[in-house]
């Protein structure tokens, strides 16, 4: 029995006096506590998880895993005043941990600190790669901009998320937002600075046109012409307005603003378009043809441009040639439900029922979908910004 206990004294103080041995058994021990820490994690124990992280930082302070994880579970807890230490730790142990970042600075927000949030989402929001916490984070930064009323800050962080989900109805909300309080507070600085200059006459048109003042918007827009007949645009706005408006004096005035617009500006691909139209119109396919196919070449990107130049091509009774035009309009924009009527009876016509059917019934939920779209801009009393052109051989 003496010498078992000698040997085990003995054993003892090896342990304790050879530092590569020490050194590995709290490595060991640090493993065994991170291993508990992610069973109770997946468990959904997380006071238990931050236990075994506090155990690891006891035996190794500068842990920066234990550090980070355990401002994590403390965040997710709400316990914000006990994550942001953590946290803070971890990055200045490491820095350049994103994702912690951003979290300390989402914290800090929410615990009133709002110098400190803003700091470190600024520098957290362009590093940050996964898409969710990024968006979470543009998110939480957009606030501090819009409270401090830097609405032109806040708009370039909500194109950036509109980019990364551009379905996404919170961001979608909050643009809108943005951009409508921008375009008052650019109006009323335009007001302020130029009342009777060219440019707050096509505001005050743009105004009265969304709210279906037609003829009013088009008196405001002659104004501006007054003003400044050379102005980039207006010509071609003043067209757009004549063309809604019911008075068929007002639509045949507009062919020849489409006109000057185009004279002052050989580059404008929307008048070109609009040319093409009326072109069509009238049953005149080789000056549409000509019209959409300039058209396309100044902007290969504009959908609108490729579905005219398909529709005529068409009505000249070559549907091979209008086909990869109208699948490049469709893939440009995905939700004009003339493309996708257009296109179905293309494929009708080559035999592919499979393609035709899948069009056609595209076609049927986005006309629900915008006459509902239509239900809410008449409870609101505006005009949309944008309207599709009616297409007389499609169904309402």
């Amino acid at each position: 029995m003496a010498v078992r206990a000698v040997v085990s004294a003995f054993i003892g103080i090896f342990f304790i006096a050879h530092p590569l041995f020490a050194q590995s058994s709290v490595q060991e021990q640090i493993r065994e506590h991170s291993r508990r820490a992610q069973e109770y994690l997946k468990n959904n124990q997380p006071d238990l998880a931050a236990r075994e992280y506090e155990a690891i930082l006891s035996l190794d302070a500068n842990n920066v895993d234990a550090r980070g994880n355990l401002g994590v579970v403390r965040f997710f807890q709400g316990d914000y005043a006990k994550a942001i230490p953590e946290l803070r730790a971890a990055l200045q142990l490491q820095p350049g941990l994103w994702k912690i970042e951003a979290l300390v600075g989402t914290a800090e927000k929410r615990s009133g600190d709002l110098a400190a949030a803003r700091a470190d989402l600024e520098r957290a929001f362009p590093k940050v790669q996964e898409e969710k916490l990024r968006v979470e984070t543009g998110m939480e930064l957009i606030e501090l901009y819009y409270g401090a009323s830097e609405l032109d800050k806040a708009a370039a962080v909500v194109s950036v998320l509109r980019g990364l989900e551009p379905t996404n109805i919170e961001i979608l909300y909050t643009a809108h937002q943005i951009y409508s309080e921008l375009a008052d507070e650019s109006m009323l600085s335009v007001a302020m600075l130029a009342p009777n200059s060219a440019r707050m006459h096509q505001l005050m048109a743009h105004e009265l046109a969304r709210q279906g003042d037609t003829q009013g918007a088009i008196a405001q827009f002659r104004e501006a012409v007054k003003i400044d007949s050379q102005r980039p645009g207006l010509r071609f706005e003043l067209a757009e307005m004549l063309t809604n408006s019911a008075s068929r004096a007002d639509q045949e005035e507009a062919e020849q603003e489409y006109k000057a617009a185009l004279a002052a500006n050989p580059f404008d691909e929307k008048a070109e378009c609009r040319l093409g139209e009326i072109a069509a119109r009238r049953s005149d396919l080789p000056d549409a043809f000509e019209h959409y196919s300039h058209a396309v070449k100044l902007e290969p990107d504009d959908g609108a441009a490729a579905l005219g130049l398909a529709k005529t091509l068409i009505a000249m009774n070559q549907p091979e040639k209008a086909r990869p035009l109208l699948e490049r309009s469709a893939q440009l924009e995905p939700f004009n439900a003339v493309t996708r009527y257009h296109l179905a009876a293309i494929y009708r016509k080559l035999g592919r029922a499979d393609d035709a059917r899948r069009e056609l019934e595209e076609f049927q939920n986005l006309k629900e979908m915008k006459q509902k779209l239509r239900e809410v801009y008449q409870e609101m009393r505006v005009e949309p910004v944008h309207q599709e052109r009616p297409d007389p051989e499609v169904p309402n």
